[in-house]
This record gives structure tokens, C-alpha cells and sequence, in this order.
């Protein structure tokens, strides 16, 4: 007496992936995770300052160095005479306890020897609060 517990044909059998236990974890994942996720409050929470509204800040003095194509310098809008009379201006605001801000722009032209000495004689007589503007006229 011989038992046949499965079918002899390769027809019959099943490819399908049983897809219930997936769907069953998934579902427990997502419940958990709805749980454990902290109920939040729409309420803003800000620490507001007490007392009297502070001045805004005083905006700092801007100097503004313009050298022209040909090795002019400007201060301010006025010619200078001479290496002179920049290192003496230069020295002049070194001096002072609040220095104000030096804005360098030089013309896209003029030769690096000529902002180079600007810069040096900046640094030199404690000059501390100079930047170059206007790069944008070299990214061509």
C-alpha cells in the first residue's frame, strides 16, 4: 500500500508569493509607528525681550578708494595728489579709536602694482577694516 501526498505533475504548481503575512507585518509597522509618533502642539513658544526697544546700531563711516584705469586715485570722490597724500589720509584714519570702513574698488584696467601699494600702505600704517569691492567687474 503506497501513499501519493503529492501530485506527480510539475503543472500544479503554485509561483505566486503568499503576499497575507507581508501585508499582516506591515500593517503592525505602520499601527506602531502611528503610536510612538509625539502628538504635536501648534503652539509657538517665543521668548519675547523685556524693557526698553534698543537703537538700532549706529551704520559704520565707509571711506571709499577709487582707482581709476590710468593709476588715479580718488578719495571719497575727490582726487588725490600723490602716494603722500594718501599715506598721510590712510594714517589719519589709522589713528582713529572707531575706524571707519575702507572700500577699495579699483577699475578692471589699472595695473596690480598700483592697488598692491594702496593695500601695503593700508596695512602698513594699521589700517584694519579695508575690503575690495566691486569683483564682480572681473569674473568676465
Amino acid at each position: 500500500m503506497a501513499m501519493n501526498v503529492g501530485s506527480s505533475s510539475d503543472d500544479d504548481m503554485m509561483v505566486d508569493i503568499n503576499t497575507t503575512p507581508l501585508i499582516d507585518v506591515m500593517l503592525v509597522l505602520l499601527i506602531m509607528f502611528i503610536i510612538t509618533i509625539p502628538v504635536q502642539t501648534h503652539a509657538v513658544k517665543m521668548n519675547m525681550p523685556i524693557g526698553p526697544a534698543s537703537t538700532p546700531p549706529v551704520p559704520p563711516e565707509i571711506i571709499r578708494i577709487d582707482v581709476d584705469f590710468d593709476g588715479q586715485i580718488g578719495w571719497n570722490g575727490e582726487l588725490v595728489a600723490g602716494r603722500g597724500d594718501l599715506e598721510s589720509r590712510l594714517s589719519a584714519v589709522a589713528q582713529r579709536a572707531d575706524q571707519p570702513e575702507v572700500h577699495l574698488r579699483p577699475n578692471k584696467l589699472v595695473e596690480y602694482e598700483v592697488v598692491a601699494m594702496i593695500m601695503a600702505s593700508a596695512q602698513r600704517l594699521g589700517v584694519t577694516k579695508i575690503g575690495l569691492i566691486g569683483n564682480e567687474q572681473f569674473l568676465d
